[in-house]
Protein backbone atom coordinates (compact mmCIF):
# COMPACT_ATOMS: atom_id res chain seq x y z
CA UNK A 1 0.00 0.00 0.00
CA UNK A 2 1.45 2.98 -0.71
CA UNK A 3 1.36 6.41 1.31
CA UNK A 4 2.52 10.00 1.26
CA UNK A 5 5.05 10.87 4.46
CA UNK A 6 6.97 14.04 5.19
CA UNK A 7 10.19 13.82 4.90
CA UNK A 8 12.03 15.19 8.23
CA UNK A 9 15.35 15.89 9.23
CA UNK A 10 17.07 15.60 12.92
CA UNK A 11 19.51 18.30 14.23
CA UNK A 12 22.35 15.82 13.74
CA UNK A 13 21.41 15.93 10.23
CA UNK A 14 19.72 12.48 9.41
CA UNK A 15 16.68 12.35 7.34
CA UNK A 16 13.19 9.91 8.44
CA UNK A 17 9.92 9.76 7.59
CA UNK A 18 7.70 8.74 10.49
CA UNK A 19 5.57 5.34 9.90
CA UNK A 20 1.97 5.15 12.11
CA UNK A 21 1.71 2.31 13.90
CA UNK A 22 -0.83 0.51 12.03
CA UNK A 23 1.90 -0.02 9.18
CA UNK A 24 4.51 -0.51 12.09
CA UNK A 25 1.97 -3.33 13.42
CA UNK A 26 1.42 -4.97 9.87
CA UNK A 27 5.19 -5.45 9.42
CA UNK A 28 6.18 -6.23 12.50
CA UNK A 29 3.78 -9.20 13.61
CA UNK A 30 6.41 -11.68 13.69
CA UNK A 31 8.78 -9.58 15.37
CA UNK A 32 11.11 -8.60 12.78
CA UNK A 33 11.58 -4.68 12.51
CA UNK A 34 13.66 -5.25 8.83
CA UNK A 35 12.09 -4.23 6.00
CA UNK A 36 11.95 -3.00 2.41
CA UNK A 37 11.06 0.82 2.10
CA UNK A 38 10.45 1.59 -1.59
CA UNK A 39 10.57 5.46 -2.41
CA UNK A 40 8.60 7.88 -5.21
CA UNK A 41 8.60 4.66 -7.02
CA UNK A 42 12.12 5.16 -7.51
CA UNK A 43 14.67 3.74 -5.30
CA UNK A 44 13.98 0.58 -2.69
CA UNK A 45 16.15 -0.15 -0.34
CA UNK A 46 16.62 -2.19 3.39
CA UNK A 47 16.01 -0.33 6.05
CA UNK A 48 15.01 -0.89 10.02
CA UNK A 49 11.77 0.17 11.82
CA UNK A 50 13.28 2.36 14.56
CA UNK A 51 11.18 3.91 17.49
CA UNK A 52 12.44 7.16 19.40
CA UNK A 53 10.51 8.15 22.80
CA UNK A 54 8.78 11.01 22.02
CA UNK A 55 8.47 10.61 18.27
CA UNK A 56 7.22 7.54 17.34
CA UNK A 57 8.65 5.30 14.69
CA UNK A 58 10.51 5.57 11.91
CA UNK A 59 12.56 5.24 9.19
CA UNK A 60 15.94 6.45 8.22
CA UNK A 61 16.46 7.48 4.87
CA UNK A 62 20.25 8.01 3.62
CA UNK A 63 21.21 10.97 2.33
CA UNK A 64 22.86 8.96 -0.91
CA UNK A 65 18.71 8.41 -1.30
CA UNK A 66 18.01 11.58 -0.94
CA UNK A 67 20.54 13.24 -3.29
CA UNK A 68 19.51 10.38 -5.92
CA UNK A 69 15.92 11.66 -5.48
CA UNK A 70 16.69 15.36 -5.28
CA UNK A 71 14.76 15.23 -1.55
CA UNK A 72 14.79 18.11 0.98
CA UNK A 73 13.25 18.29 3.95
CA UNK A 74 9.48 19.27 4.44
CA UNK A 75 9.26 17.80 1.19
CA UNK A 76 5.82 15.03 0.50
CA UNK A 77 7.05 11.52 -0.87
CA UNK A 78 5.58 8.48 -1.47
CA UNK A 79 6.55 5.63 -0.02
CA UNK A 80 5.71 1.38 0.20
CA UNK A 81 7.02 -0.77 3.03
CA UNK A 82 6.99 -4.59 2.75
CA UNK A 83 8.38 -6.90 5.26
CA UNK A 84 12.32 -8.10 4.51
CA UNK A 85 12.12 -11.80 4.02
CA UNK A 86 15.51 -11.52 1.92
CA UNK A 87 18.22 -14.20 3.60
CA UNK A 88 20.26 -11.37 5.38
CA UNK A 89 17.75 -8.80 5.54
CA UNK A 90 20.19 -6.51 3.14
CA UNK A 91 21.79 -6.68 -0.87
CA UNK A 92 24.74 -9.06 -0.42
CA UNK A 93 27.30 -7.44 -3.27
CA UNK A 94 28.04 -10.28 -5.14
CA UNK A 95 31.74 -9.54 -4.87
CA UNK A 96 31.40 -10.35 -1.56
CA UNK A 97 29.28 -13.13 -2.02
CA UNK A 98 31.85 -14.58 -4.63
CA UNK A 99 34.99 -14.02 -1.96
CA UNK A 100 32.90 -15.94 0.94
CA UNK A 101 31.99 -18.53 -1.82
CA UNK A 102 36.01 -19.07 -2.42
CA UNK A 103 37.23 -18.66 1.25
CA UNK A 104 35.67 -21.45 3.41
CA UNK A 105 37.18 -20.05 6.40
CA UNK A 106 36.33 -16.78 5.75
CA UNK A 107 32.56 -17.70 5.21
CA UNK A 108 32.29 -20.15 8.47
CA UNK A 109 33.03 -17.07 10.16
CA UNK A 110 30.95 -14.54 8.39
CA UNK A 111 27.86 -16.84 8.84
CA UNK A 112 28.84 -16.63 12.63
CA UNK A 113 28.41 -13.16 13.18
CA UNK A 114 25.39 -11.50 14.30
CA UNK A 115 23.13 -10.28 11.33
CA UNK A 116 23.51 -6.57 12.42
CA UNK A 117 27.77 -7.23 11.84
CA UNK A 118 26.80 -9.51 8.61
CA UNK A 119 24.29 -6.44 7.30
CA UNK A 120 27.18 -3.92 8.33
CA UNK A 121 30.15 -5.67 6.58
CA UNK A 122 27.86 -6.24 3.58
CA UNK A 123 27.27 -2.03 3.76
CA UNK A 124 30.98 -1.87 3.74
CA UNK A 125 31.23 -2.94 0.23
CA UNK A 126 28.09 -1.49 -0.91
CA UNK A 127 28.68 1.61 -0.67
CA UNK A 128 32.00 1.66 -2.99
CA UNK A 129 31.32 2.08 -6.84
CA UNK A 130 33.68 0.56 -8.39
CA UNK A 131 33.28 -3.27 -9.00
CA UNK A 132 37.42 -3.10 -8.87
CA UNK A 133 37.05 -1.40 -5.15
CA UNK A 134 33.90 -3.62 -3.92
CA UNK A 135 36.25 -6.82 -4.80
CA UNK A 136 39.89 -5.26 -3.39
CA UNK A 137 36.95 -4.59 -0.01
CA UNK A 138 35.94 -8.20 0.00
CA UNK A 139 38.98 -9.18 0.20
CA UNK A 140 40.26 -6.90 3.07
CA UNK A 141 37.02 -8.18 5.17
CA UNK A 142 37.65 -12.07 4.19
CA UNK A 143 41.00 -11.17 5.35
CA UNK A 144 40.21 -9.49 8.24
CA UNK A 145 37.50 -12.43 9.70
CA UNK A 146 40.47 -14.62 9.70
CA UNK A 147 42.37 -12.27 12.00
CA UNK A 148 39.80 -12.64 14.12
CA UNK A 149 38.14 -8.98 13.42
CA UNK A 150 34.34 -8.84 13.15
CA UNK A 151 33.35 -5.78 13.47
CA UNK A 152 32.26 -3.24 10.53
CA UNK A 153 33.77 -0.35 12.44
CA UNK A 154 37.24 -2.21 12.67
CA UNK A 155 37.33 -4.11 9.81
CA UNK A 156 38.84 -1.19 7.08
CA UNK A 157 40.64 0.16 9.94
CA UNK A 158 44.47 0.61 9.12
CA UNK A 159 46.56 -1.23 11.87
Amino acid sequence: MESKFLLEKFEGGMHYIMIDSKTVTSLTQNGNKRIICRLNDQIEFHCAILYRKGLGHFVYVGSSICKKLKLKPGLKITATFSVDDSPYQFHLPEELEEVLNTDPEAYTIFQSLTPGNQRGLMYLVEQVKSSDKKIERALKIASQLKKGITSPKLVLKKP
